[in-house]
């Protein structure tokens, strides 16, 4: 996707894909990382999700990359935090207390800017990529990362009924990106009550990516 699709979503309020409540995924399987409070979740992707919120609120450090100024500024506004924001490179990174945010090209950001991440939680990057950005999306995360365990979220439905973002990643495709570097455990699978956009059947998979 071009940034200016993502740009124009944020500028005219197109975004269906910001949830109003924790993802439930996050809420019954975050347990499995195994992580102690203070420690770093990095959220790539991450618009104004308040996802970050929880994790936050369970003593979490979060560190997220996001594409769209407006988004973070809306992120930091709803946690009530004014953020010091600096030049890194090509990005923006705006920090406040548990909490930073790069802000620009997800592919412009370096490891050593990232710093070190002890788990990722990927609910809606992977998914809002189109097929020819996925796989180079996942070779650069695992490589900033350095392979840390990661909590993912994906959508499996018929392609051909409508176009994404977000876009069907089957577990077959999840596999083949993922199952050279992790052991891949399928935490849940559920039926999606209303269908993806309200009317097209589709399952939702949360998975747990163990380094190996």
């Amino acid at each position: 996707m071009h940034h200016d699709f993502w740009h124009q979503r944020w500028q005219h309020q197109h975004i269906g894909f910001h949830l109003n409540a924790v993802n439930p995924f996050l809420l019954a399987h975050f347990h499995a990382l195994d992580l102690q409070p203070g420690q770093r979740v990095f959220v790539p992707l991450c618009g104004k999700t308040l996802d970050i919120h929880w994790l936050l609120a369970q003593g979490m450090q979060v560190v997220g990359a996001e594409l769209s100024a407006l988004a973070v500024d809306a992120l930091f506004a709803e946690l009530k935090l004014t953020p010091k924001v600096t030049q890194a490179g090509s990005l923006r990174h705006y920090r406040a207390k548990q909490i930073e945010i790069f802000q620009g090209d997800f592919f412009a950001l370096p490891q050593d800017q990232l710093g070190t991440v002890d788990a990722t939680y990927d609910r809606a990057a992977l998914i809002a990529l189109p097929d020819e950005m996925r796989k180079q999306y996942c070779q650069s995360l695992m490589a900033i990362t350095q392979t840390a365990p990661q909590l993912l979220v994906s959508f499996q439905y018929d392609q051909s009924l409508v176009p994404g973002p977000p876009f069907s990643v089957h577990k077959e495709e999840v596999a083949s990106h993922y199952q050279a570097h992790y052991v891949l455990t399928e935490l849940a699978s559920i039926t999606m009550e209303k269908g993806l956009k309200g009317q097209y059947p589709a399952e939702e998979t949360a998975w747990l990516l163990s380094p190996s």
